[in-house]
């Protein structure tokens, strides 16, 4: 019998169970007065019970609930009654019956006091099982003893033998998806908890996952819920109730469907500022409790801590292989680009080697790229990604200086060689990224050469946004600046910041509470610098205006000069698109302009629009008057010597 037939049999078992269930409290009930003479024999009622519980291929949901929450003989039948008050009419008409001339069709205590076996008063005390796990709700306008007594909704379904979340908490709650692909140190991290588990005597302590890594995080806690054989449902801390009571009903709801459903709670927590209500609401849950997230802290509740961290470029690498299975040597050299720049988890590569299958392995290597590039979650509204389409080609700069940009990409793709390969990893993670200074004047080709290697090493740029990123309010550009580091680390991203001076200026003396959060900003800075992964590029005009402890930490610093006559005379030759109509340029005359290359970009697109106005090809006139239109911007004139024999 497979198991949607078990599943039917057992539903139809239960089914019957019930009925003979009201059919022994209906001989209880009697006439209701209690007395069952001339109505049956109450013996015989117990008998088919009795029966019907031994040919069920498993415990009827009413034995199950009585298990779960230790409910007396008493508690059990109470509970009977009033569901038998829903489900049954005739159970229903004698309640009605024992409710004198008012004729009230529903159980009361003080009735159940009188008709069913072994009472007790104890039974609706907040304390006991049936309000302390909300089996029962009391109505509050009449006394206890004649008080109507209501089945929760949810138990009621129980009983009936349908077993589903609590339509309360299904707003908040999500069923945990099965562990994934997982790294080694995941899987080790799942067997440690496990052994933990198990040894523990008493209550479960919280157990607290700390990573970057959020769906590894969610596998580790579904792989550990599996091994101890039971479910697992997720709550972001974000919908954690604020309020006592709306904690500790949600506690009380909670700690129910725990035992119902036989399941734990995972509880993501995102943002810092959530910590607080999510760590007075795990004091108040009791079962299986894993809290995920990074940097958490639960204070002195009791807890089991475990890191589980991103898998290292090697590790990937071994991940990749084994997702792409038989592809891998096609691809291998792709592979290591993909595990060098791409920190990403193991469920994640898993998905995307089964989404990217191209007809051969070129195709797959654009896929492949595509994918785990992807939007980079926690950029948007603090950083713009730049179109790279510049070559080194376009770069006009001396051979020095190309040299090192040259080497600063190496760096970059030889990652896994140098830091992992040859053991440089092993001797501490600090310092590993490769921050780089790009200083010189306005226009001397810095973004440019950004652009350049992100171009090499097939990766996306985003160029900070510091206006979005700096807030005046206290901590929120530490967040803002973990964001786009975050992101950026998921999505192998080269983070640019332009004008760095604005955000990595000297620290100054402390003389009020703004200078101190400043200086914290630029702390903070500092060691997510130290610990950045990837690429990260800061551009400035003026080189000492940048924290001394910043330049320590750089792995490059490249000097834009200014271009001489002969770099000019490049940047004009390579500045006009094949496309663009030309009329007698002279390249060694607007090579005497002393501007520095991006202003002659921009001098060559003005141009181009006088001379698509006029419906004439590009030529030195138009040049003459785009030079000195762009001149008059900045409120300077251009002398003889520059533009004499333009035209």
């Amino acid at each position: 019998m497979n198991a949607p037939d078990r599943m039917l049999a057992w539903s139809d078992a239960n089914q019957r169970r019930l009925v003979a269930e009201f059919a022994r409290l209906a001989m209880l009930l009697g006439d209701g007065t209690g007395d069952t003479r001339g109505t049956g024999d109450a013996a015989e009622a117990q008998g088919a019970v009795d029966a019907q519980r031994a040919t069920m291929p498993a415990p009827a949901a009413i034995d199950r609930l009585a298990a779960l929450f230790e409910l007396s003989a008493f508690e059990r039948d109470l509970v009977l009654l009033v569901a038998g008050v829903e489900m049954d009419a005739r159970i229903a008409g004698l309640c009605a019956q024992a409710g004198g001339p008012s004729h009230r069709p529903w159980a009361s205590f003080s009735l159940a006091l009188a008709v069913l076996p072994q009472p007790h008063w104890s039974a609706l005390a907040p304390t006991e099982p049936l309000r302390r796990w909300r089996l029962l709700e009391v109505d509050d306008n009449a006394g206890l003893a004649s008080a109507r007594l209501r089945l929760e909704e949810r138990v009621l379904h129980f009983i009936a033998g349908l077993n589903a979340l609590d339509h309360r908490l299904q707003p908040l709650l999500r069923p945990q998806a099965p562990a994934g692909a997982m790294g080694r140190d995941q899987k080790a991290a799942v067997a440690r908890l496990v052994a933990w588990l198990h040894g523990t005597r008493g209550p479960f302590p919280a157990v607290v996952l700390d990573g970057d890594d959020a769906a590894g995080l969610h596998d580790v806690a579904a792989a550990v819920a599996q091994a101890l054989g039971v479910g697992l449902y997720r709550l972001h801390a974000a919908d954690v109730p604020t309020a006592a009571t709306e904690q500790a009903a949600f506690a009380a709801l909670w700690a129910r469907e725990a035992a119902l459903l036989g399941c734990g709670l995972l509880i993501h927590c995102e943002e810092r500022e959530t910590q607080a209500a999510m760590t007075r609401l795990v004091a108040r849950l009791g079962g299986l409790v894993f809290v995920s997230g990074e940097g958490l802290s639960l204070g002195n509740l009791p807890q089991l801590r475990q890191a589980v961290a991103a898998p290292e470029a090697p590790e990937r690498l071994q991940l990749w292989q084994e997702a792409v299975g038989g592809r891998g040597a096609a691809l291998a050299p792709t592979l290591g680009t993909l595990a060098t720049h791409y920190r990403l988890g193991a469920r994640r590569i898993k998905q995307i080697a089964a989404q990217a299958q191209g007809q051969d392995a070129s195709a797959d290597r654009s896929l492949l790229h595509d994918a785990c590039r992807g939007p980079a979650h926690g950029m948007p509204g603090l950083a713009q990604r730049i179109d790279t389409r510049a070559r080194w080609s376009d770069l006009v700069l001396p051979e020095a200086q190309l040299a090192v940009l040259r080497q600063i990409a190496a760096h970059a793709r030889h990652r896994i060689t140098v830091h992992h390969d040859w053991g440089f990893a092993a001797q501490g993670a600090r310092g590993l990224g490769t921050a780089t200074l790009f200083w010189g004047d306005s226009g001397t080709g810095k973004t440019l050469a950004a652009e350049v290697i992100a171009a090499e090493l097939d990766l996306v740029l985003y160029r900070i946004d510091l206006s979005a990123v700096v807030s005046k309010y206290i901590g929120e550009t530490e967040k803002n600046l973990r964001k786009v580091f975050d992101a950026a680390e998921q999505s192998g991203a080269i983070l640019l910041f332009d004008e760095a001076d604005a955000l990595f200026g000297k620290r100054s003396e402390v003389k009020d509470s703004h200078d101190r959060y400043a200086n914290i900003e630029v702390g903070y800075l500092l060691q997510r610098m130290e610990s950045y992964g990837g690429l990260a590029i800061l551009t400035t005009n003026h080189k000492t205006a940048l924290d001394s402890a910043f330049q320590r930490r750089l792995r490059f610093v490249v000097h834009f000069p200014f271009p001489d006559q002969a770099q000019r005379e490049g940047i004009w030759r390579a500045v006009f698109p094949r496309a663009a109509p030309l009329e007698g340029i002279d390249y060694a005359k607007l090579a005497r302009l002393d501007v520095p290359g991006g202003t002659i970009r921009n001098i060559a697109l003005s141009a181009a629009f006088l001379a698509a106005q006029a419906g004439t090809p590009i030529g030195m006139a138009q040049l003459l008057r785009a030079a000195h239109l762009d001149a008059s911007k900045h409120e300077r004139a251009i002398a003889n010597a520059e533009t004499g024999g333009w035209v």
